[in-house]
């Protein structure tokens, strides 16, 4: 019972079930959906901005030059795991929602999270350098790649990336952090020394991302959609994808010969998904009836991921 209070008390945890209740309960609809869709895009804005100020260029630079690690990583992150996605999704399309199906392909195709994946890193006793470096490079590249690869393998029949959504994931997601890169010799420091505080920008903004998404997801319906047969397939096709991806990803760092350090640096930022970038671009790539059902599977997936993480890395703390 403590270890599920424990869990529960994770604030990324509680900011996204508050932000799914809310979307439940006072839907974002009408002109009050318009506001909170302004909202949500400026604090986008806000959150890559700060990105940019706080990743260094040099993690960047020493990242690029350790390409025989990141290079199969990025292979991973995009390859595997959007192939992975593909299949998920053709498995959920006979039992759930088209929607919500093709939101395990979306799933495959997103960066792992930064936060998340070096703290289970430094837990599992794995290489922290590799894993705050490994995962930062994932969510730049995933800014620039989740989209287009995202569009090429569900189709053009499927989603179009066209050209109004390419200039508001350039206005709101890669202006501000080239922008913070531009300003971070000046603000890094600052951000640094307050990075306590302002990594509740980070849920804050993606707990109203959530809110809008869910919001839309509501209005069309969402609950109705879903029986309990429905959450029970939603539920064991996503906690399937989540096993595979630890599983894959640890098996392929030991054929790539890594020392058991870089290993378990590998398997958390390559096997967990983000939140904090699939939720703001599903808010610019997809209408908010849309949203909804698109990030359903990436939502369960992030919960389950914490849920999963801590054991695995205490048990992963034993071996050297």
């Amino acid at each position: 019972m403590r270890k599920l209070f424990a869990l529960l008390a994770d604030p990324m945890i509680a900011v996204l079930l508050v932000a799914t209740m809310l979307a439940l309960i006072v839907p974002a609809i009408g002109e009050l959906r318009d506001t909170a869709r302004m909202i949500s895009s400026v604090g986008i804005f806000a959150l890559f901005l700060v990105n940019g100020m706080r990743i260094a260029r040099g993690e960047i630079a020493s990242g690029i030059a350790n390409w025989r690690y990141f290079a199969p990583l990025m292979l991973f992150v995009f390859g595997a795991m959007a192939m992975g996605g593909i299949g998920f999704a053709r498995l959920a399309d006979g039992y759930l929602p088209p929607l919500v199906a093709l939101g395990f392909l979306y799933l495959g195709t997103l960066p792992s999270t930064i936060q998340s994946a070096t703290s289970y890193t430094t837990l599992a006793g794995g290489n922290i350098a590799l894993a705050v470096v490994g995962a930062a490079l994932i969510n730049i590249a995933g800014v620039f790649v989740t989209a287009p690869l995202f569009a090429l393998l569900a189709g053009t029949e499927t989603v179009n990336v066209g050209n109004d959504a390419i200039i508001r994931i350039g206005a709101i997601l890669i202006l501000p952090f080239v922008i913070g890169q531009l300003l971070q010799r000046w603000t890094r420091g600052w951000v640094i020394q307050r990075k306590d505080k302002i990594v509740w920008l980070d849920r804050i903004v993606i707990g109203v991302a959530v809110y809008v998404a869910m919001s839309g997801a509501v209005e069309q319906g969402l609950l109705q959609m879903f029986d309990a047969r429905s959450w029970v397939w939603l539920l064991g096709i996503t906690i399937t994808f989540l096993v595979m991806s630890h599983v894959v990803a640890w098996l392929a760092s030991g054929l790539l010969g890594y020392a058991v350090a870089d290993r378990k640096a590998f398997l958390f930022a390559g096997a967990q998904k983000s939140v904090a970038i699939g939720a703001p671009l599903a808010a610019i790539l997809f209408a908010p009836d849309v949203a909804g059902f698109v990030i359903a599977p990436l939502l369960l997936y992030h919960l389950l991921q914490l849920v999963m993480a801590a054991p695995i890395a205490t048990r992963l703390a034993t071996q050297n």
